[in-house]
């Protein structure tokens, strides 16, 4: 699994600046942190060759021409003559980044007109937890080397998903899945879960409506931009289930699940609940033991939900039912622990039993569950402010705290605030965030990519999540190495190799040397 996050950003000295700029000065800002702090080259560059964006999961492939611009993310994107001014002299110490990819195997790039973290894979929810929580740090990295860059404005990074004018940005989810499940059968079993799992993890909004038009606080920053059950595009005519089919893996083997529906978390244990409760709901699938409570209007119940911070609000199931939020959690959470074997791990037995006493609390008060859950944290920062100063929730100030809940300064925030008090939950320690922002996961292939690039940066020219390749010096060609299996390149598998090869050309030839390959499926 891993996880996407496009950060809101504004400079607050240039309320007209180009947003692509402000973007691209964040990818070029750690770059240069990069440089610095670890004395190896920044700016190995997004290889696009096996993006495949427009493959529809259920069979067919959109024309390229009806593609919405944002979904052909199979290009790079293109500087225009604001971008091109600041490449200066175009030498690789001041030309503009726009991909970067890192040391510890994630990407940080412009995504249209927000930079995008996205994390390396892992194998468990807390080390999503842990992996996502380093795209923060590298955010706050990036902002402290503008700050500190004289001729630069300083920009501000926000960890939330809208602006509340309209724009809705994504916090994204990726899981592997067996390609032999039925991609009806994933879809007819999520689409309650996800509609209903914003109870547990939703980070909380003021106002209601894509255009904020009526006052008021709900659940979920992404509820009111979804339009459809189940589509193709991510930024207009948003679906509950996205059906890209890029797999980013051995296709006959695995599909992506690509998760567009949640929110971005700043609560540690609202993010673990968020991919660990999935996690186990998809095994539930691939085993035909997930309950498939059928909705009457998917679309319309994901806004009720989230209009209700009671909890108490019923949506219909097509069987003439109603159900609320939690009801519906309950089903899965229910079916889940039925089915826990009994020699699950420790951490599976942590989600499931954090799972039952959050929903046990949510019924019984959720403010009770501040700890845990970012919208009831917000909430409650919020009517603190309005109870002190008898605002009503159409108070332009309170759309302020809303912001500020989401600051990534650490000076700054509301939730770095409650953290640093210790009044939220956390689960990992800074020093270990500070650490998985420069090293990878140990246990995927983002381990081979994350020491390829710090080990050979001159070497790598080009990375993907499917391969990585390198120009060595004398020669007159490239060499790509494909990664398609994510449970190869492992540290168990290849640390050998980076510890006993004496360059990157020695390197290679122990790796494809002989019928041990280990990167490759």
């Amino acid at each position: 699994m891993g996880t996407e996050t496009e950060y809101g950003i504004i400079a607050p000295e240039l309320p007209s600046a180009n947003p692509t700029l402000l973007s691209s000065q964040v990818v070029n800002a750690y770059a240069a942190t990069l440089r610095e702090g670890l004395g190896n080259l920044a700016g190995t560059r997004w290889d696009y060759t096996d993006e495949t964006p427009l493959t529809d999961a259920r069979g067919f492939r959109m024309d390229r021409a009806e593609a919405h611009p944002s979904q052909l993310t199979d290009e790079p994107p293109v500087l225009g003559a604001e971008q091109i001014a600041l490449e200066r002299d175009g030498s690789p110490e001041t030309a503009v980044l726009m991909n970067l990819v890192l040391n510890n195997g994630a990407r940080l790039y412009v995504d249209h007109a927000h930079p995008e973290y996205s994390s390396p894979e892992v194998t468990n929810p807390l080390d999503a937890v842990l992996w996502d929580r380093a795209g923060d740090h590298v955010a706050v990295a990036a902002m402290d080397r503008i700050r500190a860059t004289p001729g630069f404005s300083p920009v501000i990074l926000y960890k939330n998903n809208t602006d509340n004018k309209s724009v809705s940005y994504g916090s994204h989810e990726n899981y592997l899945v067996p390609r032999s499940v039925p991609f009806v059968k994933l879809a007819e079993a999520l689409i309650p879960f996800f509609v209903s799992r914003q109870v547990i993890c939703g980070a909380g909004r003021v106002g209601l409506g894509p255009l904020n038009q009526e006052p008021g606080f709900q659940l979920s920053q992404r509820a009111d931009f979804f339009e459809n059950e189940i589509g193709l595009e991510t930024t207009v005519r948003r679906p509950i289930i996205n059906t890209r089919d890029e797999p980013h893996a051995v296709a006959e083997k695995y599909r992506r699940l690509h998760v567009i529906i949640g929110d971005a978390n700043l609560n540690e244990v609202s993010n673990y609940l968020k991919t660990g409760s999935t996690a186990l709901v998809l095994s539930l699938i691939e085993q035909s033991l997930a309950p498939v409570p059928t909705l009457e209007d998917p679309v319309g119940a994901l806004r009720i939900i989230s209009h209700d911070p009671s909890l108490t609000a019923r949506v219909r199931l097509s069987d003439g039912r109603t159900l609320t939020g939690l009801d519906l959690q309950d089903l899965y959470c229910d079916a889940v622990t039925r089915a826990l074997p009994a020699d699950a791990d420790l951490q599976t037995r942590d989600v499931v039993e954090r799972w039952q006493t959050l929903l046990t609390t949510l019924r019984r008060e959720p403010r009770e569950a501040s700890r845990q859950v970012d919208w009831i944290a917000k909430l409650k920062v919020l009517e603190a402010y309005r109870a002190r100063d008898g605002m009503a929730w159409d108070d332009p100030r309170l759309a302020l705290v809303d912001l500020q809940y989401a600051d990534l300064r650490p000076e700054r925030g509301i939730y770095g605030r409650l953290a640093r008090r210790g009044d939220v939950d956390t689960l990992v320690d800074p020093a270990d965030v500070a650490r998985a922002a420069v090293e990878p996961p140990r246990d995927t292939r983002a381990y081979f990519r994350g020491r390829c690039i710090a080990e050979y940066p001159a070497e790598v020219v080009g990375a993907s999540w499917d391969s990585l390749i390198f120009e060595l010096a004398g020669e007159r060609r490239l060499q790509r190495v494909q990664t398609r299996e994510p449970l190869r390149g492992t540290a168990e598998l290849t640390e050998d190799l980076f510890e006993q090869a004496t360059d990157a050309e020695d390197f290679l030839a122990r790796l494809l040397s002989g019928p041990d390959r280990r990167v490759a499926p």
